[in-house]
């Protein structure tokens, strides 16, 4: 199996951490960015390189047998050594090297299984933080039988809604040990772009209850399942799709998936149907041919969120909210897989979820503390997509944005879109700098200060920037060019003689600086500057002999 560059990464910063490292790690790959491959090669390594036997744990069927199919595409001679034990693949398999097992069937019994080097644990984000969860207990008993063995967590989200991170010192999992972004794999060609779309009408959550971090299930179905929300969205749905092949629906309760399915029933359109309660055949019969393109809708509740693999998906409409931010990437994350002919996922939202969690690839788990905040996505009021709030043409239709309230140089979160990475750029009028010697933080006193400039666009509002004139290299040259821009002054070759010129009028005024936003980034970035005429060199300075210069004789 040729594993594409950012697997052999993963795969690599496992070994080297279980080497270094005696506690347990966890991998983070986007969904559709191929976790089960880099499964495959470790468990390939464990048992031929290193002799070991291998588990790998997942909570649903569909994991399972993804994972069994990977690993059937080693060679032969391996997947020879898998097992399966699973009450739902009605299988019991005990001896093998490679077990792939669903934790329900053998959460309470290790000891029967006997000695495992090396448990895996895909979907990792599902093991409970703390508590006596069905993972933690079988570990627990595994570490009986051999208290060396390595526990290896995969998944695209390491956080839950109700705890955030699922990595820590007193969790089973400790820390991230590799990580690859969406829009990493987006741009390198691995992942489908995503595009968003608000509904016309949507529901208003803001009186919905929360209960373990998400909204009350009761409460969100009997919202979504208003019969003028169900109708406008489902002609939305069959009005933005037309040129779409298979799309998947997202509900928030069985009555309400019910409805969905009868209203698109009315517009001539077939709707598979899928829940917890789906009997098994049903369920596998209405998933094969939803993948095989034979269902074009297909509707479900709570059930397709993880495990679920369909290629073809080019649309996911969000007919459910959710305070959950993994929830909500699991769903969206549902279209990034590549297809033949397939150009894009389109993201219909009539849940809010867009503008209430903002990018896919930069989720931030909230502080429970600090409660909500500004809306990270703003909507087009004449198409409806939801973009990145810095564009004032919308991408899609063209519409213009009148200028917002506040002043543009406002950095709270309120410009987020499906996907983060947009770029905007804005220049600001320069009422003050200042310069200071700037010493980075916990550094040796030989280490090279800088001097940092402010500029200030307002009382409370600055962009920084840090010119290092005591570095070498390429620091160095731009520290040089930045200065013969401004100045007639001879070349500083400190920090403190940087700032003492600069505050002796050595320097031009900045009238402006144009500044740079990244979606989704921390920081922003002066990327040019408008500038007053160069100042006159300064006045030589009178020299006065202090007495440890006088000569005594």
């Amino acid at each position: 199996m040729d594993l594409r560059p950012y697997q052999q990464e993963a795969v690599a910063s496992v070994y080297d951490y279980l080497r270094r490292r005696d506690d347990n790690p966890c991998i983070v790959i986007p969904t559709a960015g191929g976790k089960t491959p880099v499964m495959a090669t470790i468990c390939r390594d464990a048992v031929e390189r290193w002799d070991g036997r291998v588990l790998i744990l997942a909570h649903v069927k569909e994991l399972l047998e993804q994972a069994v199919d990977k690993l059937h595409t080693m060679p032969p001679d391996l997947w020879m050594k898998i097992g399966v034990y699973s009450a739902g693949l009605k299988s019991r398999d005990r001896d093998h090297p490679i077990i792939v097992a669903g934790i329900q069937s053998v959460y309470r019994r290790a000891a029967e299984l006997d000695r495992f080097d090396l448990i895996l644990v895909d979907e990792a984000h599902m093991i409970p933080p703390d508590g006596d969860g069905m993972y933690r207990q079988f570990l627990a008993e595994a570490r009986v039988v051999n208290p060396n063995v390595r526990l290896v967590g995969l998944t695209a989200t390491p956080y839950r809604m109700s705890s955030g991170t699922i990595c820590g010192p007193e969790n089973l999992l400790n820390e991230v040990c590799y990580e690859v972004g969406v829009r990493e794999l987006i741009v390198q060609g691995y992942l489908c772009p995503l595009r968003s779309k608000a509904g016309r009408q949507k529901a208003d959550t803001s009186g919905l209850h929360l209960r373990g971090g998400e909204f009350i299930a009761a409460e969100a179905e009997a919202l979504m399942d208003d019969d003028a929300l169900v109708r406008s969205a489902c002609v939305e749905i069959v009005e933005h799709t037309k040129d779409r092949h298979s799309v998947l629906i997202f509900a928030a309760g069985v009555k309400h998936a019910g409805h969905v399915q009868r209203v698109l029933a009315g517009h001539g359109q077939e709707c598979g149907f899928v829940c917890g309660e789906t009997l098994p055949f049903e369920r596998a019969n209405t998933l094969s041919r939803f993948r095989e393109g034979q269902l074009k809708y297909l509707v479900n509740v709570n059930v397709l969120t993880t495990g679920f693999d369909a290629p073809n998906i080019d649309c996911v409409a969000l007919l459910r909210p959710t305070n959950s931010p993994g929830l909500y990437y699991q769903m969206v994350g549902r279209g990034f897989r590549l297809h033949p002919g397939k150009q894009d996922c389109l993201v219909l939202d009539f849940g809010g979820n867009i503008l209430r969690h903002g990018p896919v690839d930069a989720l931030q788990i909230k502080d429970k503390e600090s409660g909500g905040g500004e809306a990270p996505a703003k909507e087009c009021p004449n198409c409806h997509a939801v973009i990145h709030a810095a564009y004032a043409t919308c991408p899609e239709c063209g519409h213009e944005f009148p200028p917002p309230e506040r002043e543009k140089h406002d950095r709270q979160a309120t410009t987020e879109g499906v996907l983060s990475g947009e770029v905007t750029t804005t220049e600001h009028e320069v009422i003050d700098t200042v310069y200071r010697v700037h010493r980075k933080r916990g550094a040796d006193d030989d280490h090279p200060r800088t001097m940092r400039v402010d500029y200030y666009a307002d009382l409370n509002t600055f962009f920084s920037e840090w010119v290092c004139f005591e570095h070498s290299g390429f620091a160095r040259n731009k520290a040089e060019k930045w200065w013969r821009e401004r100045s007639n002054e001879p070349m500083p070759e400190s920090a403190e003689d940087s700032v003492a010129i600069a505050q002796a009028g050595g320097l031009c005024e900045t009238l402006a600086v144009t500044v740079r936003h990244v979606a989704g980034e921390k920081y922003d970035r002066i990327i040019n500057y408008r500038l007053g005429a160069k100042p006159s060199r300064l006045p030589e300075p009178e020299y006065v002999a202090a007495d440890d210069d006088i000569i005594p004789f």
